[in-house]
């Protein structure tokens, strides 16, 4: 794959639909000029197995790619792979054999996946009139999500109405909704294979993004990096929805690719395997234990647990990156139903009490989308990290509260506030030697997912000091503040003259007490059994200055007027905090 190029791709998708035999891949070679079965038995049995892929310009200058399915009832799955992420369908059926059992599943899909834009195109015309079945077909399409459709016979043999399919095409073109360019990128994988000398190349339908060469993406958690990227057999620099793209991919090897993987935006998705949804049509049948979902390329197992109404809790037999407002496809093999559902919760919350199933039910057929429905889920959540809270699909509600890396509900911050007070008060009353509770203590009581969001909680008088939250008049208790009141009166007239540890004993001031006082800055700790009172280093500094520079300890200690107990770990102190400088000879001098 060439790596050089410098255009960007921009085109529109559409997928075919419509039983085997009825003429689709013919009808689509007609239209473009390119063959789309790619497989030697498709073309040799006439019969399309997998996904096939064409592209045309029309008239207008418009570039469409085209995916076309299998029509086999036994090859649904590919079929349902290919139709995933396109947002436009062709419906094919053929005038001599009509609206058929496949024809139907087919449309199913559609409907069950929300398929609204596309058109009829009534095949082999020139076999028999095509009036009737063109009739019949559009009045079973305007039942569906599709809605009353652009119809056109042709015949692909004959040559007979492309130009008229062409022009519908344009019509229905011009109708698709704009798609998101700067959308974060989930590309659904539909083949990988190798090319010699480049490597690893993997196509899907872009829905929604802009991807760039050198663009590192994730998959299943590893960094991948597009190494080059094409669209329609031709290089370009970057492709943007809707496109069809094949990228050559650094990092990973084939052997580790396979259908229904995808390429993400880094932590733009929230990989799952536990989600409620709620079908878009309510069934009167009970669901089967398992289900198989399909979204994108993507086919997983998973067991259905109804919750009540419309509502289920699905489990998937593999994680998938999943987001809030996405379109599902729920698939019962055995009875050949399909059903629609809308991802309303990739982190849905435990459901142990009796009643929570229904509760659920409730709270999701309450719970609009959009940013009502973004507020209603954080107010239930409390808290979550904004980058989760978006991954999930969520816009972030305009009064949430932002803490750093945290989304709180609007109105908890001030309401957590409010308890933070009684919160400091009863931590001082059971400890009233600490100057008040440290923040994991606070963030415990207000079940906070994380300490860093105490600080956004303490409002005055209250204040965070050396990891507590302490109020601006704490206070030490009466009978230890009279023992300190005491200590540092004597301090006032002998300032170096630190108390013996009897002293400190019989004044009621353990290790504890005395703690409490320097926590509160009411004493200053030297050393291990030296308090002093606060102020003593410029007191120090003060007498030192009086001295021939250098001076010896000896020196020091008698112009403080203390002992040598309290002469050496008092030079010590002055040194860590740069007041005093030791030189090589043991003297010091004042910085």
């Amino acid at each position: 794959m060439e790596v050089t190029a410098a255009r960007t791709s921009r085109m529109d998708v559409l997928a075919t639909a419509g039983h085997v035999d009825h003429g689709k891949s013919t009808l689509v070679t007609a239209l473009t000029g390119m063959e789309p079965d790619r497989w030697e038995e498709e073309r040799r049995r006439g019969l399309t197995i997998d996904l096939g892929f064409a592209w045309t310009t029309l008239p207008s200058g418009r570039r469409l790619a085209v995916v076309d399915v299998p029509g086999h009832e036994r090859f649904v799955g590919n079929m349902l792979a290919g139709v995933g992420s396109v947002p436009a369908a062709l419906v094919v059926v053929a005038a001599d054999d009509g609206w058929s059992a496949q024809t139907a599943e087919h449309v199913a899909v559609l409907d069950a996946l929300g398929v609204r834009h596309g058109l009829l195109a009534v095949t082999k015309s020139d076999l028999a009139d095509p009036a009737p079945v063109l009739a019949d077909a559009a009045e079973r399409l305007a039942g569906t999500s599709l809605g009353r459709v652009p119809a056109v016979a042709v015949s692909a043999r004959a040559g007979t109405g492309l130009p008229e399919l062409a022009g519908a095409l344009e019509q229905v073109l011009a109708g698709l909704p704009a798609p998101e360019p700067a959308a974060p990128v989930r590309l659904w994988i539909d083949r990988a294979f190798t090319i010699r000398g480049a490597g690893t190349i993997v196509t899907g339908t872009l829905a929604a993004g802009t991807v760039t060469t050198g663009d590192r993406l994730d998959l299943a958690g590893r960094a991948v990096t597009v190494r080059g990227l094409q669209s329609l057999g031709a290089p370009v620099d970057s492709a943007s929805a809707t496109a069809r793209v094949a990228l050559n991919l650094r990092g990973v090897a084939v052997e580790e690719l396979s259908r229904g993987d995808a390429l993400l935006t880094p932590d733009a998705f929230r990989r799952t395997a536990d989600l409620d949804v709620t079908l878009v049509r309510p069934v009167e049948e009970k669901l089967p234990a398992e289900l198989i979902v399909h979204i994108g390329s993507a086919t997983v197992a998973a067991r259905v647990r109804p919750l009540d109404g419309s509502a289920l809790r699905l489990r998937l037999a593999t994680e998938l990156p999943l987001r809030v407002g996405d379109r599902l496809l729920l698939r019962d093999p055995g009875a050949r139903r399909v059903h629609g559902a809308d991802v309303r919760d990739v982190d849905p919350p435990e459901l142990r009490r009796r009643g929570a199933a229904r509760s659920r039910a409730t709270e999701l057929a309450e719970q609009p989308l959009g940013e009502a429905g973004a507020r209603a889920d954080l107010m239930r959540r409390r808290f979550v990290r904004r980058a989760d809270f978006v991954a999930m699909g969520w816009p972030v509600p305009a009064d949430a509260t932002v803490v750093g890396p945290w989304l709180l509900a609007p109105g908890l911050a001030d309401e957590l506030a409010a308890r933070v007070p009684q919160v400091v008060a009863r931590y001082r009353q059971l400890r009233p030697l600490e100057a008040g509770p440290p923040t994991a203590v606070l963030r415990s009581a207000l079940e906070l997912p994380d300490v860093e969001l105490v600080p956004a909680l303490v409002r005055e008088p209250l204040a965070l000091r050396d990891g507590r939250v302490v109020a601006g008049a704490a206070a030490l208790p009466p009978a230890v503040q009279r023992a300190v009141d005491g200590i540092r009166a004597r301090l006032v007239q002998e300032p170096f003259a630190a108390p013996e540890a009897g002293d400190l004993v019989a004044a009621g001031l353990g290790p504890r007490e005395l703690a409490a006082a320097v926590r509160d800055e009411q004493l200053v700790r030297i050393a291990e059994g030296i308090y002093l009172a606060p102020g003593v280093a410029e007191q120090a500094r003060t007498r030192l200055a009086t001295l021939p520079q250098p001076f010896t300890l000896s020196e020091a200690r008698k112009a403080w007027g203390t002992t040598r107990r309290v002469a050496v770990p008092l030079a010590e102190w002055l040194d860590a905090r740069g007041v005093t400088v030791r030189q090589p000879d043991n003297t010091r001098r004042l910085r």
